[in-house]
């Protein structure tokens, strides 16, 4: 079968090239523009584009996926199938072109955690279990028929790198292993409607979702950490009131200490000795790894050794 594939971040390379080296006909690949990243504004090539140009793949950028161009481009292709894992909505007139259609790799057992961050939310939400799904697409986001699902442990202590690393090796196996069923043509769909899942949302991660919510449980405040880490990382502000003095902080480990305590929720201490604890409403959560802003990442009992933090701090809202 002659095969489109459309994606963009690191995720979506391990199904790709489980494509390719099951020796698939692959005769286009479709990832986002390049773009400027980092302080230096350097323009960076998406891990599929990389992918794509160490593979001589032809490859497709497209800055609208309507226009009438990319859309002769692409239909030229004459695709019978075409895979999305990790890229975004698109318009029918791109998913109905093939004969076969279109199927998208989703990173979690739908219609469980439908959105842009599955396996960040999954692990923020204490899950032990999570999965993966291929679904044809259809104008709904996430909402295509089934076809197959795997389901996947989540580990004690795991953190969303972690899951999305293992995911990422089970994902190229499962895009394989529905391709093979498109092509004997035994292929058997679900309505999501028809499970017995309620559907839930993982929406997209923003600047302000990383603050740590120190007002909840330690276990969920430790979930929290785990589930960002880690990218885009948990964040946390610390304030000194008399010096008007902000310590900004990205956490990327913590361990949750269960005691009983009279301290208000979000009091910080402090010391070379105890190293730095927030109380919260159940116990108080130890930060063992951070990252001051502009600093490299540390353990905390580096971090103490090399700053003076005095006075008497709180959590900044």
């Amino acid at each position: 079968m002659r095969i489109v594939f459309l994606g963009t971040p690191e995720f979506a390379v391990a199904s790709l090239d489980a494509l390719v080296q099951k020796g698939y006909n692959i005769v286009g690949v479709v990832t986002m523009p390049d773009k400027p990243a980092n302080r230096g504004h350097k323009i960076v090539f998406s891990a599929v584009k990389n992918y794509a140009l160490e593979n001589n793949l032809k490859l497709l950028q497209p800055t609208n996926l309507k226009d009438k161009t990319f859309l002769e481009e692409l239909e030229s292709l004459k695709a019978d199938i075409q895979i999305v894992v990790a890229f975004r909505m698109l318009p029918k007139e791109v998913y109905a072109m093939p004969k076969h259609g279109t199927f998208n790799l989703h990173a979690s057992l739908l219609p469980k955690y439908r959105g842009a961050a599955p396996i960040h939310w999954a692990v923020i939400n204490g899950e032990t279990t999570t999965g993966l799904t291929t679904f044809l697409l259809n104008d709904k986001i996430d909402e295509g028929e089934i076809i197959f699902q795997e389901e996947i442990d989540i580990l004690e202590g795991e953190t969303t790198g972690q899951l999305h690393d293992r995911m990422m090796i089970r994902g190229g196996e499962l895009v394989v292993r529905t391709v093979q069923a498109i092509e004997k043509g035994n292929l058997t769909t679900i309505s999501q409607q028809k499970t017995t899942v309620e559907p839930s949302l993982a929406p997209k991660i923003f600047k302000q979702t990383t603050l740590i919510p120190w007002h909840k449980k330690g276990v969920e405040i430790e979930n929290f950490v785990r589930g960002m880490c880690p990218f885009p990382c948990a964040t946390t502000v610390f304030f000194e009131e008399k010096t008007n003095f902000e310590l900004f902080l990205k956490v990327f480990e913590v361990k949750f200490h269960p005691i009983s305590h009279k301290f208000n929720i979000g009091k910080i201490e402090v010391t070379t000795r105890l190293g730095l604890r927030v109380y919260c409403s159940d116990g108080f959560v130890e930060i063992l790894d951070l990252q001051q802003s502009g600093k490299r990442r540390m353990k905390t009992e580096d971090f103490l050794r090399g700053i003076r933090l005095e006075g008497d701090f709180r959590i900044k809202k």
